[in-house]
């Protein structure tokens, strides 16, 4: 299977899919802290890569999503964006109606 395949399988196959720098546990950028941060407080479940770990992903993935940095986070198989929108939809209240509608915590 080549890379695209893998990138596209992995976001389609979860309803929340992070690629992030590190993991949930320890990320290891600023930016990656800041969306599981965002998720967690959301209680969104969510399925993660870490792309220290896969640099064919790395490289990759910009050129599938159209988006060059990272954390990259996709809802449905759609991207939503990175650390700033991730951000802004969660002080917003949207990101946690996203994370209910594909099965995370409910929205009072």
């Amino acid at each position: 299977m080549d890379v695209m395949d893998r990138i596209r399988d992995m976001v389609e196959s979860s309803p929340v899919v992070v690629f992030i720098k590190g993991t949930p546990q320890f990320p290891q950028c600023g930016f990656s802290s800041q969306v599981v941060t965002a998720l967690k407080a959301c209680d969104a479940e969510f399925t993660y890569l870490n792309v220290l770990e896969d640099p064919e992903i790395r490289e990759n993935l910009p050129k599938y999503s159209h988006w060059p940095t990272f954390p990259q986070v996709f809802v449905k198989g759609e991207l939503i964006g990175g650390c700033d929108i991730i951000v802004e939809l969660f002080e917003k209240g949207e990101l946690q109606k996203m994370v209910a509608e594909v099965g995370g915590k409910e929205v009072a």
